[in-house]
């Protein structure tokens, strides 16, 4: 993939960072680009208010901060306070959710963590202590399973790319992949054979997936319908353009988002990564999935994302309610008067 950024404008101590990521611990384009912007903000808010003693609400003018001259001796000036009074910022003057925030976080401790230990350009990490802002916890949003038949269902059938569509729907409700390994499956991906794809995830990690049923007739109906691109560049990818070239996730959204209108299940947040959510939280609710095997496919680094998906429905808390040993267990009459005095004469 090209890089959307050339980090041109970044001191040369970032840049250096931001290859390190790159090359040595394998981070993808994507997450790369993504440390950038976080960081680029940050060095820009510290250009503000640390260097020219600017307000940085200012968009235009915090905007237009070069950060190529920024020195380490900067850096080396913060303390913890600096840095908390920098995420009170993009609190109050980015209106940035827990979650983002949390991210900033990340790429700040992954960022002095290298100018520490990793380079010794600085002395002491002034991130060292910095905590990571709590987020709420959400259930993950789904399709049920009478919404993801609905969804399949409802790709028109009269469409020229009706195989190319309704396979990567398929794909995306049974395997949960992430949009990023959907668009990215090459030819030589596909194990027919042994009915095996391996998929390239976050980290450039490989895994390898199994297909069902569905999967393979859906691919095999998809396989029958592709032509081959005359582009070179092109003539591995899996799904294709209607101009004949790797099919773009942007272009995959639009495919869904489409389809969901179509279905009637438009307006209500659903995307491609819900679909990986449906399909996680189906092979749980009823496949009997284990959590650890769930763990392996969707391809998480630990076990504690995966948790997410374990939450209940409440068809399966009635049914457990139902299903208890004791459900059907009924008090006893209690005795009525005349049976009360009935009771003691006999007694006599």
């Amino acid at each position: 993939m090209a890089a959307q950024y050339d980090y041109s404008d970044c001191p040369e101590y970032l840049k250096e960072f931001l290859f390190y990521m790159l090359t040595i611990k394998g981070r993808s384009r994507r997450t790369v680009d993504a440390y950038y912007i976080d960081l680029r903000t940050f060095l820009r808010y510290l250009k503000c208010v640390k260097i020219e003693c600017k307000n940085p609400d200012d968009v235009e003018y915090f905007n237009s901060r070069c950060i190529s001259d920024l020195s380490l001796d900067t850096l080396a000036s913060l303390s913890l306070g600096d840095i908390y009074a920098y995420l009170s910022y993009t609190v109050e003057g980015r209106s940035n959710i827990a979650k983002t925030r949390s991210r900033k976080v990340s790429s700040i401790r992954s960022f002095f963590r290298y100018l520490t230990t990793k380079t010794g350009y600085l002395k002491r990490n002034p991130a060292e202590d910095l905590e990571v802002p709590t987020s709420k916890k959400t259930m993950p949003r789904y399709l049920t399973l009478e919404e993801s038949l609905e969804l399949l269902t409802h790709i028109d059938p009269n469409s020229r790319s009706y195989a190319r569509d309704y396979c990567m729907i398929t794909f995306l409700l049974n395997c949960g992949m992430r949009l990023s390994e959907l668009v990215g499956i090459n030819l030589n991906d596909i194990n027919l054979d042994e009915k095996k794809l391996r998929l390239l995830g976050k980290g450039n990690k490989e895994r390898i997936i199994y297909l069902n049923d569905a999967c393979l007739n859906a691919l095999q109906a998809w396989l029958e319908k592709r032509e081959t691109p005359q582009q070179t560049q092109h003539k591995n990818a899996l799904f294709l353009s209607s101009r004949n070239t790797r099919i773009t996730p942007r272009r995959v959204e639009q495919i869904v988002e489409d389809c969901l209108r179509n279905a009637g299940l438009s307006g209500q947040g659903y995307s491609p990564h819900k679909l990986r959510h449906t399909a996680a939280t189906l092979m749980y609710q009823h496949g009997g999935i284990d959590i650890r095997v769930l763990k392996e496919i969707l391809g998480h680094a630990n076990v504690g994302t995966t948790e997410i998906y374990t939450h209940l429905s409440d068809r399966q808390m009635e049914h457990a309610a139902k299903n208890t040993p004791l459900a059907n267990i009924m008090p006893k009459k209690a005795k009525t008067a005349p049976d009360l005095k009935k009771s003691d004469a006999e007694k006599d």
